[in-house]
């Protein structure tokens, strides 16, 4: 086994994690349904195709588009999202997860095929399929979990400064997800801004937490 091109699959994983459709995907699921599993249930789903791709050579999937599903779905998560922040309600804190976020990243796995998952898929021939599929999903579990978590943290924290964060994140999710839906029905391509508008979205939200809890503590302290 090629370890070196399994630190390059995993890398791509997290890399691909990281794109702004798994991320405004991910908080737009938390602020729906807060659950700190959403992003590694989403990166599961997600992976799984990836893996299923690599062991049937695309045989399987090649005749089972589903592209055209996925600017709806984006359409969706930003109508509900939009709901929500216009008509705030009471918010559900569930226990256990669900299979939403795996089903999104099923769906959104065999609509879209980025830069990064065909590299992943183009090494299947130096590495064992499931071993690709499993350092690619891993990586992916890294950036999206951390994802989840921290936009699950922000809708289940309390105080001013939460709620404030909270919308925030939900107008991104809007703008974010909505331009992507958009943007596939004009036939326009943004795979050259995924991953800038990704790190962006997720130095937003970990920059939202940050400040969300900050004011506690320094009265805390004081």
């Amino acid at each position: 086994m090629d370890l070196t091109v399994l630190a390059l699959v995993f890398a791509l994983g997290l890399r691909h994690g990281l794109d702004a459709d798994h991320l405004a995907a991910i908080d737009g699921l938390s602020r729906l349904r807060p659950s700190p599993w959403n992003g590694l249930l989403f990166a599961l789903g997600h992976g799984g195709v990836v893996t299923l791709l690599a062991v049937l050579a695309g045989q399987l999937l090649s005749g089972f588009d589903l592209e055209w599903l996925s600017p709806w779905l984006f359409l969706l998560l930003a109508a509900v999202n939009l709901y929500r922040l216009l008509r705030p309600g009471a918010h559900t804190h569930p226990k256990l997860p669900n299979l939403g976020p795996l089903a999104l990243g099923i769906v959104l796995a065999v609509g879209f095929e980025t830069s990064s998952q065909l590299a992943a898929l183009s090494l299947s021939s130096q590495v064992g399929p499931l071993w690709l599929g499993a350092a690619f999903t891993v990586g992916m579990m890294c950036s999206d979990g951390v994802d989840g978590l921290l936009a699950s943290r922000i809708q289940q924290a309390q105080g001013q400064r939460a709620a404030a964060a909270s919308r925030a994140m939900g107008w991104l999710v809007v703008l974010v997800s909505l331009g992507f839906a958009l943007s596939d029905f004009a036939h326009v391509e943004l795979e050259a801004v995924a991953l800038p508008l990704g790190l962006a979205l997720f130095a937003a939200l970990v920059g939202l937490r940050w400040w969300a809890l900050r004011a506690p503590r320094a009265r805390a302290a004081a």
